[in-house]
């Protein structure tokens, strides 16, 4: 139920300074890049433009072709993979338990650099193949961009399928066989409608990030338009000074993103199927020349998906020159311009991503008590606007802040705030989803016995609440580190000379062919990842995906 304000607590001054907060850095720059799409004075209208730009206008259409090829890929992966997963036990499949992590520790631009260099037009295995008189298509265009951006999204939905499935009720299996019906039809008939929703809200999900996709786009695409490119391209050469473009395709990219959104929410209402008092099935062994092929073709996916970590591991010890990588020849070059001639990076990255967290955990742990636990007139609020950051794939987001905030009354562009606030926007939801996950299942009893022994509501909140969320608190802060660390859509629009974190140094060596350089720069942001999740997950035991 929702309250009125009472002024006379704390809760109603910490809600609207909040939403003050949310209003300023999530709600101000999405309008300004709507207002700026119909251009102001003798500036012409974006839309105008947009309809009159071919290039504009294939990179929508491009966009859209390719978000669903790679989601029809990423599903004709991930829903068989899920299934023989939960369903049965063979050869390998502890193999499958680090495909979670590897959604988490392989950052898109680095899954792009490591396929370039193994399938590039000097790749390693271009290059072996072309020995023998074999010449691989080129890598760049459509079939490296669906090739690249299946591996990396299709871990998206086997675990939302996976999950699905280990909680299916196996009696509604059983029931309808008793029936008559054979094994197969059964599960088309009885468990598909129960777990569809599931799959096509992954599906929609990997829609989503390939319309948004920056970093693969970026570096694969070549001469193909696409949405997030032509919109990167529209603010480099826009600036600050008419940013019409680039703010028309960034309206587009919102649309999109949202109308999917809408029709995912759509589709898990109308599918909802509740389940009670059910168990799942166990898992039935796989022996002989079965089990050997599902054992090898599962291994196969989650070896390829791994593929990126093997060769930047290589890649950052291997003698170069300039941009000709002398494989088999090795050296600590590359490794000491990370440590030692340029570590600017790393520090930048360790200063922004940490600031971002703390920060963002904390915002979010406050936030949602207050949406949860203190309802008021403004709380809803705060949970709407706070979800808008889903709709916003890095490259809206930057330019947003990039409009908003490049003078005027808080000019923020140039400085470190700018990087730690994009890092923060855009991980918002993260916590957010954590500690409201975590507050419904606390009891409002013990908070209420606390005040009625004399403690005064903060000191409550900070003394008995915030230890009980714990755990989802940790989860949190551990999944938006992790994604901070990797985050270049935003920070790449944003940043200012010698401001640079790893991920745009990988970045711009890429841009300019030093793949050994890029190699060592991307090694270390991949520790730097993973070094934090290792420790949570074995020495405080954190359930790094109890949020997810």
């Amino acid at each position: 139920m929702i309250k009125a304000l009472d002024l006379r607590t704390p809760w109603p001054w910490l809600s609207l300074a909040a939403l003050v907060v949310l209003i300023t850095f999530i709600l101000y720059p999405l309008v300004n890049i709507l207002t700026a799409s119909f251009g102001v004075g003798d500036v012409e209208n974006g839309w105008s433009r947009l309809l009159t730009d071919p290039r504009g206008l294939s990179a929508i259409v491009n966009t859209l072709i390719l978000a669903a090829i790679v989601t029809c890929t990423c599903v004709l992966i991930g829903v068989p993979l899920a299934y023989v997963t939960a369903r049965y036990r063979f050869f390998g499949k502890s193999i499958i338990a680090l495909l979670p992590l590897i959604t988490l520790v392989i950052p898109e631009v680095i899954s792009a650099q490591t396929w370039l260099m193994a399938l590039g037009n000097n790749g390693l295995i271009t290059r072996f193949f072309r020995d023998f008189g074999i010449h691989l298509p080129s890598f760049y265009g459509w079939f490296g961009l669906i090739t690249v951006m299946t591996f990396v999204y299709y871990t998206y939905v086997y675990i939302g399928t996976v999950a699905s499935i280990s909680g299916f009720d196996v009696h509604l299996e059983e029931a309808a066989q008793s029936l008559g019906t054979s094994p197969a039809r059964s599960r088309i008939k009885v468990m598909l409608p129960v777990i569809l929703p599931s799959i096509l809200a992954s599906a929609l999900l990997v829609f989503t990030m390939v319309v948004g996709n920056f970093a693969i786009s970026m570096i694969l695409s070549n001469q193909l338009p696409l949405l997030s490119v032509v919109t990167y391209q529209a603010a480099v050469s826009e600036g600050g000074a008419a940013p019409v473009m680039q703010s028309t395709f960034a309206t587009v990219s919102v649309v999109m993103v949202m109308l999917i959104l809408f029709f995912n929410r759509w589709i898990v209402s109308r599918g909802r199927f509740e389940i009670a008092q059910g168990r799942g099935a166990r898992p039935q062994p796989i022996t002989g020349w079965k089990g050997a092929a599902i054992g090898l073709a599962a291994s196969f996916i989650v070896v390829v998906s791994l593929v990126p970590l093997a060769v930047i591991a290589v890649g950052a010890f291997t003698v170069s020159r300039g941009p000709v990588m002398q494989w088999g020849n090795w050296t600590l070059a590359n490794m000491e311009r990370v440590f030692v001639t340029a570590p600017q990076p790393l520090v930048n990255s360790l200063i922004y991503a940490g600031a971002a967290t703390l920060i963002g955990v904390a915002f979010s742990a406050v936030v949602s008590y207050l949406i949860i636990k203190k309802r008021n007139a403004v709380t809803p609020w705060l949970d709407y606007i706070s979800s808008v950051p889903l709709a916003l794939s890095g490259t809206v987001l930057g330019i947003g802040l990039v409009v908003s905030f490049n003078a005027g009354w808080l000019p923020l562009t140039g400085t470190a705030t700018i990087m730690v606030l994009a890092l923060l926007v855009r991980r918002l939801p993260f916590g957010m989803r954590s500690a409201q996950a975590t507050l419904y299942n606390i009891p409002n009893s013990i908070e209420e016995a606390s005040i009625s022994l004399g403690s005064p509501p903060l000191r409550t909140f900070f003394k008995v609440v915030l230890p009980m969320m714990g755990p989802a608190i940790a989860s949190a802060a551990i999944l938006t580190w992790t994604t901070s660390v990797s985050e270049l859509s935003a920070s790449i629009l944003v940043y200012s000379g010698g401001r640079e974190t790893l991920t745009i140094q990988v970045f711009r060596l890429i841009g300019s062919n030093l793949m050994a350089y890029a190699s060592a720069y991307g090694l270390v942001l991949i520790a730097v990842i993973l070094i934090p999740i290792v420790v949570a997950t074995k020495v405080f035991k954190v359930d790094v995906f109890a949020s997810k």
